[in-house]
């Protein structure tokens, strides 16, 4: 049968070789080529140093023996956000390596970080918790609250300004700011070196690891480590998508599939690949009329664009706008007029794992959500172009949150929370 379309088939060794090692931990990124690819977000990349308990000495010095754990990773993104590795960013002096993930994992979840060692980053960004916390504002030591709601610590390899305001210029600089912050971690930046110089496993991971040791740079360097590794997995938006475009690329060819089966056997595999991956990561009726709204009538792509659904640019929604004094977010980093009241686009992958929303935790559903930008926000002069009285109905808001709940959910990485040095 002649074809309607032109188709493509689609160790213990002795501590003093640590010197060693940690030369090799600043090698240059061309050394990551010579390893297989790992793709970030693998549970492998988090289980910590093996053993139980306490992280032991020894423990630490057979792992950073190890010179593989130095080498800069050759990493590649999960399904889905694969299309966006045109945005990622990894500063050149901070290559991700296996001893970098493992040392900021550490940090992330260790309280002797706070001014009295009852708060970790993992407090306001919890693995169990969506990588945020379910508070309508971050709490810091002495049970103090933020102004803020915690943003989530995931998928930050692409996005390089941080914050709801992006004031930290890297995610680098996010990392330390709330260690000095008087309301979250509370402590000084001296005291916190101090601190994890005085605790043997931290100093000679850190000798090993950077050059200069332990600094407070190199602790955000080691913290934006590990986040940029906890990436989102494929969600069953991302199996849905490449089975409607071969659908409709291949309209003509699907209608005798059956008399392609001898002529074209790789054709018709790789169409019903397609159609079980969508049955394996299924969505509701509901969630796929969702997805056309998403990214029709109700305009969600406009803000919510690319794999990672944030368009990685600020916004007012007039959201907190009603406040005797509303927080005016971006303007008081940038001075812009025009910025008054704009906050950062959130990802929406896995969104349903992170209430309450908005920068200040105002709305505690994403029906709530929905809700508001179906009237378009509340008015005020610095209210974005991009909102709009949507007038959705109310079983069109319910498909728009059944995408996202359904069709932007995709795994965590499983992270092991202690093992940490004593």
């Amino acid at each position: 049968m002649p074809l309607k379309t032109s188709r493509c088939v689609c160790i213990c060794l002795v501590s003093v070789a640590l010197p060693l090692i940690a030369a090799a931990s600043r090698a240059t990124a061309a050394d990551s080529q010579d390893s297989p690819a790992v793709t970030l977000g693998d549970d492998s990349l988090f289980a910590g140093i093996p053993g139980e308990g306490p992280l032991e000495m020894a423990e630490i010095e057979r792992w950073l023996m190890n010179p593989e754990i130095h080498k800069p990773l050759n990493y590649e993104l999960p399904l889905g956000l694969q299309a966006a590795k045109q945005n990622i960013f990894v500063p050149e002096n901070n290559p991700i390596t296996r001893a970098k993930i493992e040392l900021g994992r550490q940090l992330y979840f260790d309280t002797r970080l706070s001014a009295d060692e009852s708060v970790s980053c993992a407090s306001c960004h919890d693995p169990g918790q969506g990588f945020a916390a379910e508070t309508q504002f971050g709490v810091g030591i002495r049970d103090q609250e933020g102004g803020r709601n915690s943003p989530v610590a995931y998928n930050r390899i692409l996005s390089r300004e941080q914050f709801w305001d992006g004031r930290a210029s890297t995610l680098e600089d996010q990392a330390i700011g709330p260690i000095a912050n008087p309301i979250e971690m509370g402590n000084q930046h001296d005291a916190c070196v101090a601190c994890l110089e005085g605790i043997p496993g931290y100093k000679k991971q850190f000798e090993a690891i950077f050059e200069d040791g332990v600094t407070i740079m190199n602790v955000g360097k080691a913290l934006a480590t590990f986040e940029r590794a906890i990436v989102t997995g494929p969600a069953p938006y991302d199996y849905q998508v490449p089975l409607d475009r071969f659908r409709e690329v291949y309209a003509d060819d699907l209608e005798d599939l059956e008399e392609l089966r001898e002529e074209d056997p790789e054709f018709v595999k790789e169409y019903e690949e397609l159609v079980q991956a969508t049955k394996d990561n299924p969505m509701s009726e509901s969630a796929l009329n969702g997805m056309k709204l998403f990214f029709g009538k109700a305009n969600c792509k406009t803000c919510h664009a690319g794999a990672n659904f944030t368009d990685e640019q600020y916004h007012n929604l007039g959201v907190g706008m009603t406040a005797e004094t509303p927080d005016l977010g971006r303007y008081e980093i940038t001075k812009v007029e025009a910025e008054k009241g704009a906050f950062k686009t959130p990802t929406l992958r896995n969104i349903a794992a992170s209430k309450p929303y908005m920068h200040d935790g105002s709305q505690e559903t994403l029906e709530e959500v929905m809700e508001w930008y179906n009237k378009g926000g509340h008015p005020n002069p610095w209210l974005s172009d991009k909102m709009k009285k949507l007038d959705l109905t109310d079983q069109e808001v319910a498909d728009v949150v059944a995408f996202m709940k359904e069709g932007l959910t995709g795994s965590f990485p499983k992270i092991e929370p202690g093992r940490l040095p004593k």
